[in-house]
């Protein structure tokens, strides 16, 4: 007798494993410890096993990965939250220096003027306070803030021309995350997760590290799955200590209590998934405990630095103070990327003001201060994804949720911009060493080849083999895509 176990959305469910379990009149909590470690078993009820995915069996709308598409596998999403500022990082404007001190109406008379936050009317032109230097083959500029990063430019295609459409954070924070900026919608990373699950049963399929200084505004949205189960929501990790707060069982708890109360939750979970089919939040919290369990010896284990060597450890800034925060997220990034994760993101930058990229103060000083903590890691896990044969079929993304203006706010600050973003892609079939787009003359707009956001998420990911027109989720009667209705790859950016 076979039993169909159909994941998606598009297709009605049949009949599950505890279905099968309960007409049988098999106890559940007799059974737990043996579906926990039975493979088949778990791969048949986990979401976020790849199986059936390749071969269109159970999703249909997407396609094979791999064919015609990219090869990436992983992704790690470097998101500096606050809004980096392009003119100061990524992006040189000479134009900047020759206006510096005039209005916007000398440099660009089309463009009008611009009042900021604490700038009031008619705010002068400020050119940017950092040199920048050219670097590599491909002799691409890099400010000075990133002499590091400078030096992997040769593996990096620059997108000058990205724009979205807030010009606060929190709706900033969840276009850039979800494709939209109002909160509810599925995260990138669930996107990802829900169209090629995970190579890994014993890690969460999707990862996120926070700030220690706190999180982006908007919160858990901003990771969340929102219309999608909640198997596919990013789980957030501690990148030293506990990985993951209350995952292990309380002091004096034995493994065998601990078996038996999880078995005996199972039942009970269960009983109450049978009254109500179809409960997907219910039933991703069941497999959530399963998960969990086997996450108390795979999560300490990911996180135990004890085997990477010192030159490792120091390739990523963790023999320094400034660095070592950052620096421990990403080597951690790559050890997940080694077990299967499928999408970890990282984010520098927490809570409020200075304490993110949000330079409205002084620019040079902030943006010092948080270049300074991030350059040497990202380096470091770009090299170290390359000596280890992973950057090919690995992708990673620094971006933050919009750029800053090109006039000066108080005197020494910039204000948001969501007119343009530098976002830069290294590794995951992208073509290093090239710039594609540009801004305006001064930094205020996109110039050529402009790209909205939902072509970053079209193309991100077509390097992972999944196309963004196909992959939709059926949602209030439509079928939902991260894209919208837009969404253009950018093949420029592309090998």
């Amino acid at each position: 007798m076979s039993f169909s176990m159909p994941t998606s959305p598009h297709f009605t469910r049949s009949h599950s494993r505890r279905d099968f379990l309960a007409r049988a009149g098999v106890g559940f909590g007799a059974l737990a410890l043996s579906a926990l470690l039975a493979d088949e078993a778990q791969a048949k009820a986990n979401p976020l096993t790849p199986a059936g995915r390749g071969d269109n069996k159970e999703f249909p709308h997407i396609p094979p990965v791999g064919r015609g598409m990219g090869g990436a596998k992983s992704v790690i999403f470097l998101f500096m939250y606050g809004g980096p500022s392009q003119m100061d990082t990524f992006d040189p404007k000479p134009e900047l220096t020759k206006f510096h001190g005039k209005t916007m109406s000398v440099a660009l008379p089309t463009a009008g003027e611009i009042k900021t936050f604490g700038g009031g009317n008619n705010a002068p032109l400020m050119r940017s306070p950092i040199g920048f230097k050219k670097y590599g083959k491909s002799g691409i500029e890099v400010s000075d803030l990133f002499p590091h990063v400078g030096g992997c430019v040769d593996d990096i295609c620059f997108v000058r021309s990205v724009y979205g459409s807030s010009n606060n954070h929190a709706p900033a924070l969840f276009e850039m995350n979800t494709g939209t900026i109002l909160q509810g919608a599925p995260s990138l990373g669930s996107w990802t997760t829900y169209g090629l699950g995970s190579e890994n049963k014993n890690l969460p399929g999707f990862v996120v590290m926070l700030d220690p200084r706190g999180g982006p505004i908007g919160g858990a949205p901003n990771w969340a799955s929102g219309y999608m189960p909640a198997s596919y929501q990013g789980t957030v990790f501690r990148p030293s200590g506990v990985p993951i707060l209350d995952l292990k069982p309380g002091a004096g708890v034995s493994d065998e209590n601990q078996k038996q109360d999880l078995a005996f939750l199972a039942q009970l979970n269960q009983g109450h998934l049978a009254a109500r089919p179809g409960d997907s939040d219910l039933d991703a919290r069941i497999k959530s405990y399963e998960l969990a369990y086997r996450m108390q010896m795979a999560a300490p284990e990911a996180v135990d630095f004890s085997k990477e060597t010192e030159e490792t450890k120091a390739l990523y800034g963790m023999d320094n103070p400034r660095t070592e925060d950052f620096g421990r997220k990403c080597l951690l990034a790559r050890r997940m990327v080694e077990r299967g994760v499928r999408f970890i993101q990282l984010y520098s930058g927490g809570g409020h003001g200075d304490d993110t990229w949000d330079a409205h103060g002084n620019i040079e000083s902030n943006h010092g201060k948080h270049a300074g903590a991030t350059d040497r890691p990202i380096a470091g896990l770009l090299q170290d994804l390359k000596r280890r044969g992973l950057l090919d079929s690995t992708l990673v993304v620094w971006a933050g949720e919009f750029g800053r203006m090109p006039i000066s706010q108080g005197g020494a600050g910039r204000d948001h911009n969501p007119g343009v973003q530098t976002v830069w892609l290294a590794g995951g079939g992208v073509k290093g060493g090239t710039v594609v787009g540009s801004s305006d003359e001064v930094g205020y707009k996109t110039g050529d080849d402009p790209h909205p956001i939902n072509d970053l998420h079209a193309t991100i990911l077509h390097t992972m083999g999944l196309e963004h027109t196909r992959l939709t989720y059926l949602f209030n009667g439509r079928n939902q895509r991260l894209t919208g209705t837009g969404g253009t790859i950018i093949k420029k950016a592309l090998v």
